[in-house]
């Protein structure tokens, strides 16, 4: 199969990370792979050396009218069986042709911009149900989940001293969606416990801020954007997700992977991941005191942090693990068709 992957993302996040893995994946697993992206040197080169060419295009704002009939020469010349548009830029970008054109939402995204494509997938079931009472046919919408690096195995990170244990990590952009606040709040309630936050963001500042105005900062390491996350969380004793949004919660997957034990709070993502109680723990979102006592009540019991963590490694195993994801994309691409347009 000859497949597209069209990207216009920002040179770090999770979709943007995943649709690497992805179209590694695919072109590893046999199929012919064109990555499209926006110009970025660091994700040119791991294509490459994963043995892809990968086009690189501007991907601008409302006056790139350039960019748009380059994609368009490059899929003509391509001919590609089914090309994939990864939200909502590269949508706009990516015309219709003699190919399926199919719409990938990893988030809560405006259904009207992914119109003209034949197909839309998504990553959860929930986003699912969102584009299907969009309305948007539902022959034509289908889950198509992700999966995360196996991190099993990885050896530990050589982590800042904890100034108490137990040793707590969560990741991702310095950003409100994710509730970090939340979190250092949390930390204030617990009396251990050692916060080490991996990320970078346009929050950092107000985080440390708010870390010294609680009293916590020799209680909390910020580490910095990490591409270690299987170091980082072989180090941690418990993996925690604070999300006010999240609309999958490629973190919690990562840290079944690597068998630790996960709190996160109860957003759209992880309240579809989780199920409470067996391979993780739920937290209502913005409560800084239930946050506390699930990370309390989970650093005083090993034997049940374990039982969680084993429990996710399982679920991680059979669900989101490369080899069931990616052939379970490649029997959905193989039998997508083109939708009859007016």
């Amino acid at each position: 199969m000859r497949i597209a992957q069209v990207m216009a993302g920002a040179p770090i996040g999770g979709a943007e990370a995943f649709f690497e893995r992805a179209t590694i994946a695919l072109h590893n697993a046999g199929d012919i792979v064109l990555p499209i992206i926006r110009r970025d040197a660091g994700r040119a080169e791991r294509l490459r050396a994963a043995g892809l060419q990968p086009v690189e295009l501007a991907f601008g704002g409302a006056l790139d009218f350039m960019t748009r009939p380059l994609v368009r020469r490059a899929l003509q010349d391509f001919k590609p069986d089914v090309v994939m548009a990864w939200m909502q830029r590269a949508a706009r970008f990516t015309p219709q042709g003699p190919w399926v054109l199919v719409g990938r939402f990893g988030g809560y995204y405006d259904v009207k911009y992914f119109r003209h494509c034949d197909h839309l997938v998504a990553n959860t079931h929930d986003l699912v149900r969102m584009i299907t009472a969009a309305p948007w046919p539902p022959a034509r919408v289908h889950y198509l989940p992700n999966f995360v690096e196996d991190f099993a195995g990885s050896r530990p990170a050589e982590l800042p001293a904890a100034s108490s244990a137990p040793r707590l990590l969560a990741m991702g952009r310095l950003h409100p969606n994710k509730g970090f606040d939340v979190l250092l709040r949390a930390i204030a309630l617990l009396p251990r416990g050692h916060l080490y936050l991996a990320g970078a963001g346009p929050e950092e500042a107000a985080l440390r801020a708010l870390a010294a105005e609680l009293g916590i900062t020799e209680r909390v390491s910020f580490l910095g954007w990490r591409r270690d996350i299987g170091a980082l969380l072989a180090a941690a004793d418990i993996f925690i997700c604070s999300s006010r949004q999240e609309p999958l919660g490629n973190i919690v997957l990562e840290a079944w992977s690597a068998t630790k034990p996960v709190i996160a709070s109860a957003a759209q993502g992880p309240s579809e991941l989780i199920s409470d109680g067996k391979d993780g723990v739920l937290a209502p979102r913005e409560d800084a005191a239930a946050l506390a006592a699930a990370i309390a009540q989970l650093s005083e019991n090993p034997e049940r942090a374990a039982a969680l963590a084993a429990a996710g490694r399982a679920h991680f195993a059979a669900a989101f693990a490369e080899a069931p994801v990616i052939a379970h994309w490649r029997r959905l691409l193989a039998d997508l068709k083109p939708a009859r347009r007016a």
